[in-house]
């Protein structure tokens, strides 16, 4: 048989075990994967393993570890009530409907924007108090994920949707009929707080359902309404401003968006989270066979429910993450970057276009279409990048190196360096934040969320801080240098994939918080090989 482990991959460190998928999730994962991965062919340089019964093995580091026979798990690889076996288009309704809750929260991000000004009059507060009407909310971004995020880990997704969207529609009151700006900004903020749930958690959905090769995809849908909600918001809230209705309208616009999607949500969104689907099955068998099932239970019961445990998963596991994980730090750092030019064009662009072209406000809304259209190509560009995944999903038997998420940011890095100077001087930012975001999920998998809270407080902090000092920075330096530095800034960073595809794989290697599959892979195929080559045998 032909075929040997990558050399990116050959290394033996494998991830602290304690910290690993549990035993039984991996294992029906490695064998739905490699279920999957052959339907969509490819040839197997390790050779198909013998069926029995339509049962695929398993590595020998799972068979160590057989399950406690009174823990519920899923029942065997085709369970119905396993997400991952759920319909297509079931996946796919969730998915758009992720897509859709993003795209809103992301929108009433940037709506107001292009009202502070008029909102600023009304209320007799300076220019610069204009611009905390964005940067507020964004503050919010920075106080939620803390609690949403681990949250979904703890309670299961759909608890934590329902509650922080109810809240989050209310909240629009409190900003339309706001008598002063401090009631706005209090609200605003509020507002942003309860808006995070979706960025953080979404991400965690897509794990929940997909598997790797569709993953892909999804996570470039979901990054994409993470760019097409802010460059909708100035758009819409332009014209609104600037028409009979005011800028009030901006805000009950930005509420009626979000019922229909809080209602779409509370109808139909199920609960995804695996642990907690557990949980619910084996509450159900204890209930059903109360003498029989006594001693049943699921992993997620046996959790440190205590105050100080409850602390630990939700408050402290992000900034943990944040502060000891390499990936997330380099990922989040680069991120925070390009997330921070985002919402620096809210500002700059009508500097640009208003201040030089003699645009008006609605009309300068319009030139984020061409954003918008950016945006969307790069998230598109993604499906293309992932061709070669049903290949990689059977060569690693399910689990490829995270790292081949990464060629999309290797193409978006240089291009948002070019997109800064090019608007400087007579972006390209979908690639990199498709591409990471996909990083990120596959790295951590079952601790996504946690990492995304992490990652979106960050660069929430930067989007909040940029519209502050953007229009002084385009006034005092002009707009050729301010793009420039901006575009300085993107090149220093822009390196970032092409070391991560590097020495991504000896980085997570020292990780506690990634499972590094493709690791646990790797090292059972090299002993496997290594005790083939004892006896004499070809490779297996």
């Amino acid at each position: 048989m032909s075929g040997s482990v990558s050399p990116r991959s050959s290394t033996s460190t494998i991830c602290d075990p304690s910290m690993r998928i549990p035993i039984p999730q991996l294992e029906a994962e490695l064998r739905r994967e490699e279920l999957r991965a052959e339907e969509y062919g490819g040839d197997d340089p390790v050779d198909p393993p013998p069926k029995e019964g339509g049962n695929i093995p398993i590595p020998a580091a799972v068979k160590e570890k057989q399950a406690d026979p009174n823990k519920v798990t899923w029942d065997g690889p085709d369970d119905p009530e396993n997400p991952q076996n759920w319909s297509r288009s079931r996946k796919w309704f969730i998915t758009v409907l992720c897509l859709l809750m993003t795209v809103n929260v992301t929108f009433a991000s940037s709506a107001p924007s292009a009202a502070g000004l008029y909102i600023a009059a009304e209320f007799h507060a300076s220019t610069e108090m204009a611009y905390l009407v964005t940067s507020v909310f964004l503050c919010g971004y920075i106080v939620g994920p803390i609690l949403w995020g681990p949250g979904s880990e703890l309670f299961g997704r759909r608890i934590v949707f329902r509650v922080t969207l109810i809240a989050y529609v209310l909240l629009h009151l409190g900003q339309a009929l706001a008598h002063n700006l401090t009631t706005l900004l209090v609200t605003r903020f509020l507002t942003g707080v309860f808006a995070c749930a979706p960025l953080t958690n979404c991400g965690g959905v897509l794990v929940d359902i997909w598997d790797p090769i569709t993953r892909g995809t999804a996570t470039a849908l979901f990054s994409a309404g993470i760019f097409v909600g802010p460059v909708l918001g100035p758009i819409v809230g332009g014209f609104l401003t600037m028409s009979f209705l005011g800028w009030r309208w901006v805000f009950w616009i930005m509420m009626i968006f979000a019922g229909t999607c809080t209602v779409l949500a509370l109808i139909l969104l199920p609960e995804t989270y695996a642990p907690v689907l557990l949980q619910w099955k084996a509450q159900r068998l204890r209930k059903a066979e109360p003498k029989l099932n006594a001693d049943v239970y699921a992993e997620h019961e046996r959790s440190d429910w205590s105050f100080k445990g409850l602390v630990h998963r939700t408050l402290y596991r992000p900034i943990q993450m944040l502060l000891l994980e390499p990936i997330l730090i380099l990922v989040t750092i680069y991120l925070s970057l390009v997330y921070g030019i985002l919402y620096a064009l809210f500002e700059a662009l009508p500097v640009i276009f208003v201040g030089t072209r003699g645009f008006n406000i609605g009309q300068s809304g319009l030139i984020f279409i061409g954003v918008g259209i950016g945006t969307t190509i790069g998230a598109y560009m993604t499906i293309p990048l992932s061709k070669h995944y049903p290949q990689l999903i059977v060569k690693w038997r399910g689990f490829p190196p995270p790292e081949e998420r990464l060629l999309g940011a290797m193409i978006g890095a240089p291009a948002l360096v070019i997109g800064c100077f090019w608007l400087g001087w007579t972006g390209h930012v979908a690639l990199v934040f498709n591409s990471f975001l996909a990083y990120l999920i596959d790295t951590y998998l079952q601790y996504s969320a946690s990492a995304f809270s992490a990652n979106t407080m960050v660069r929430s902090c930067v989007g909040a801080a940029f519209p502050l000092f953007t229009v002084q920075m385009f006034n005092r330096l002009g707009i050729n240098w301010a793009c420039t530095l901006i575009g300085c800034c993107a090149l220093l960073l822009a390196p970032s994939p092409f070391l991560f595809y590097k020495y991504g794989t000896w980085i997570r290697s020292k990780s506690k918080f990634s499972p590094c599959l493709d690791l646990v892979i790797a090292k059972e195929i090299a002993a496997a090989e290594a005790a083939a080559a004892a006896k004499g045998e070809e490779k297996v």
